[in-house]
């Protein structure tokens, strides 16, 4: 079958590449799934570097969501059929004509989910509602994000509302605030601009922010917890920057703050089914009713892997980058 794949680890608009690798075959307890569109995730591209918490054997197939149509069973698996579509994430080796997921990961996708959204709705949204549960914020509250034009921080400000939860959303361009406004999400804030902090004051108003979720790190982290309110929490979610969170102890100490890591594979590995369950069927009621906007930017060849890893990493992107078979 064809896939996008590497040899080595490293630059992902360099080492990817397309090839032939043999289909594989599922185990008991899996399904194997005919790939109709796979998103590239920021966590792809930092497995394909070397650099995330998981490290591939290589060769490598990468990928590690997409949606398609069952084709195949292991034994003993029940409750899936052959042909049916289905989504699938956290998984391995996406980006190919099919891959293998075991049948507990795999969810079922209704006919009101097109293709496009169901190709993203597990990874990024779930870890999105999963972080919000996480924040243990109430209806009412605050909450405030920087990279909020991430796919993530969209799913969260669109989550939250939801959940009549408040969110202020920080971006670092100004370009940033029509982007997210084109997708019915307010309190966006650029802190391209001086006066941005101040802005997120007004926007709270006399209310205290009762977590912050930081995906930038470096000094970002300082200016969120400046932010924060008393006894507020202030979630690692990830580290554009590549910096160390800087963080002022007097922040941390008068102010009683938490601070603490989320990574979404660790907290869904130990989240109760039931939990599980709860947050995807909410996931896909909100999907079918048209309440979570999920743009795609491009769609790219499984050969034209290296041009569409490339497009993932421009700056200012509208949406997802999807490979198709």
């Amino acid at each position: 079958m064809r896939a996008a794949l590497h040899d080595t680890f490293g630059d992902p608009t360099v080492v990817l590449h397309g090839g032939e690798v043999p289909a594989p075959q599922p185990a008991a307890g899996e399904v194997r799934i005919r790939t109709v569109l796979a998103p590239i995730h920021n966590h792809d591209l930092w497995t394909v570097r070397g650099k995330y918490g998981y490290k591939p054997t290589l060769p490598a197939v990468a990928g590690s969501e997409a949606t398609g149509v069952i084709d195949a069973l292991g034994e003993g698996v029940q409750g899936l059929t052959v042909g049916q579509r289905v989504s699938a994430a956290s998984v391995h080796g996406t980006w190919a004509e099919q891959f293998i997921a075991p049948a507990k990961m795999v969810i079922p996708m209704p006919d009101a989910i097109d293709d496009e959204t169901a190709a993203q709705l597990i990874a990024m949204p779930l870890s999105a509602l999963m972080l919000l549960e996480f924040l243990q914020v109430r209806e009412g509250q605050w909450i405030l994000q920087n990279a909020a034009n991430g796919a993530v921080g969209k799913a969260l400000a669109m989550l939250s509302k939801a959940r009549g939860v408040h969110c202020v959303n920080l971006v670092r361009r100004d370009a940033g605030v029509a982007e997210m406004d084109a997708l019915g999400i307010e309190n966006t804030i650029s802190t391209a601009r001086s006066d941005w902090m101040a802005q997120v004051q007004a926007t709270v108003g006399e209310a205290s922010i009762a977590a912050a979720v930081d995906s930038v790190g470096g000094r970002a982290s300082s200016e969120l917890m400046t932010l924060l309110g008393d006894g507020g929490t202030l979630v690692s979610f990830g580290s554009m920057t590549g910096e160390p969170m800087q963080l002022n102890s007097g922040d941390v100490i008068f102010k009683q703050a938490t601070v603490k890591g989320f990574w979404g594979s660790k907290v869904s590995q130990a989240m109760a089914p039931d939990d599980k369950r709860r947050l995807v069927g909410e996931l896909l009621q909100l999907a079918a009713r048209g309440g979570l906007s999920l743009p795609v930017d491009g769609v790219f060849g499984l050969d034209a892997v290296a041009d569409a890893a490339k497009a993932s990493l421009e700056p200012g992107r509208n949406g997802k980058v999807l490979l198709r078979p």
